[in-house]
């Protein structure tokens, strides 16, 4: 668009208002904000709840599931089960509630009230505002628990194979900072798969914090979009006691994608220390899981392969929709030079970068003709994207049709925001 003539750069900003205001006058009403599972993909876990109601309510090791019996670790069939999808032993994983981000949030909370294993007290307590290195654009929902804690998050930039480690290495040397966030595969929200040279580096590398902690996000562990194409990130875990730091990664994950969002089981993997100190501490607040739901999901997906093959029914229902979204994009915008997106691997979401910015005025473009979007700049810490250039979409909602419908009329958002852009552009630059 840069080379375009004032007049027809004018011609083209008509063109895309007239094809904007026509899209608005259609009425259309989708939410493009969350990866929420659409309801034949709940459909899929219909018998999950069926899969402990036999009146059998033991497990293998005799612990009646009904009863406060077996602790806050879980029951052992769900700890053995989901141990290779968190890159751990069964020994050094927690099953939880339907949760990960709680976990991740006590997790957290637990470390700046009192501490963790091998560091010298709480980090609240620190001389200096305890600080997390942030990759972004990253995931919203953990900045806001370091925001809710006062901890100061740092930016640090996605690369194609991770975070840009020559970075992470350099602030990791700040003693005050104590950790990091990672989704390490299928990113959210750039699909990017951790590199093993990248998982390599985090573990080995020295930081200024004895007690540095990873919160390695594993959400998207078995949910590919290609079946000749799948990913699996390297197990953090054996990389750090490789290197000779096993109390480093507190590891994360969940059926929510997988079986129900709101009847899932959650994880927890880390060390024998970390696990121990966890366990410590969700003892004040819970007996235990709730241990029947754990069961279902056992007897529901039974092994490695009942897994795999769920998620082929999830991928059978999810690519069609991510296809009508790309196809729409690429038949809207390509060629035009005014954004790039990803095609995501696996994962619930596609990374649009504007160029030139422009992102908030997309995102109120877009509301307005009925397509909510995550908020512009939610994917940075504090919501502050510094080119104004990032959304995220989520195309798991809605028909194929509903969808190639949203992606029409979010193209259209941009096409006439850049267009506005251009020319607010071009009238400051002959005033200057």
């Amino acid at each position: 668009m840069e080379k375009l003539s004032n007049e027809a750069l004018r011609a083209f900003r008509r063109e895309a208002d007239d094809r904007y205001k026509a899209f608005v006058a259609r009425g259309v009403c989708l939410d493009l904000s969350r990866g929420n599972p659409a309801p034949e993909q709940l459909d899929l876990s219909r018998e999950l709840l069926n899969a402990a109601s036999d009146g059998d309510y033991l497990t293998s090791d005799g612990i009646d599931c009904r009863g406060y019996n077996g602790g806050v670790l879980g029951i052992s069939e769900a700890r053995h089960l989901f141990a290779p999808l968190l890159g751990a032993t069964p020994d050094q994983v927690m099953a939880s509630g339907n949760s990960s981000l709680a976990l991740m949030h006590d997790a957290l909370t637990f470390a700046y009230l009192h501490g963790v294993p091998g560091g010298s007290g709480a980090w609240h307590k620190a001389e200096q505002q305890t600080a997390f290195l942030c990759p972004a654009p990253g995931y919203d929902r953990h900045f806001r628990i370091c925001e809710t804690l006062g901890i100061r998050m740092i930016p640090v930039p996605m690369q194609a194979d991770g975070p840009d480690m020559d970075v992470v290495e350099e602030l990791a040397a700040d003693p005050t900072v104590r950790g990091m966030w990672s989704v390490p595969q299928y990113s959210n929200p750039t699909g990017v798969t951790y590199s093993e040279e990248v998982v390599r580096r985090i573990a080995a590398m020295q930081t200024g914090a004895p007690d540095f902690r990873v919160f390695w996000d594993n959400a998207y562990a078995v949910h590919d979009l290609n079946e000749t194409e799948q990913e699996r990130v390297a197990s953090l875990i054996e990389a750090c006691m490789q290197a000779g730091h096993a109390d480093r990664p507190f590891v994360f994950a969940s059926t929510s994608k997988i079986t129900l969002p709101g009847a899932g089981v959650a994880f927890f993997a880390s060390s024998e220390a970390n696990l121990s100190w966890f366990c410590h501490h969700v003892n004040r607040r819970t007996i235990g899981p709730n241990k029947i739901n754990q069961l279902r999901h056992v007897r529901f997906l039974g092994d490695l392969d009942g897994i795999n093959a769920h998620m082929s029914r999830h991928r059978a229902l999810l690519k069609p929709k991510f296809d009508a979204v790309l196809s729409t994009l690429d038949e809207h915008l390509g060629g035009k030079d005014v954004a790039r997106w990803t095609n995501p691997r696996g994962g619930y979401f596609i990374n649009i970068d504007l160029h030139g910015g422009g992102a908030r005025r997309v995102a109120s473009l877009a509301l307005d003709a009925g397509i909510r979007l995550t908020p512009a700049g939610a994917t940075f810490p504090y919501g502050d994207d510094p080119a104004d250039q990032n959304l995220r979409i989520g195309p798991s909602g809605g028909t194929v049709e509903a969808l190639r419908t949203a992606a029409e009329g979010l193209s259209l958002s941009i096409l006439l925001a850049a267009a506005d852009g251009h020319l607010a552009r071009r009238a400051s630059a002959l005033v200057a």
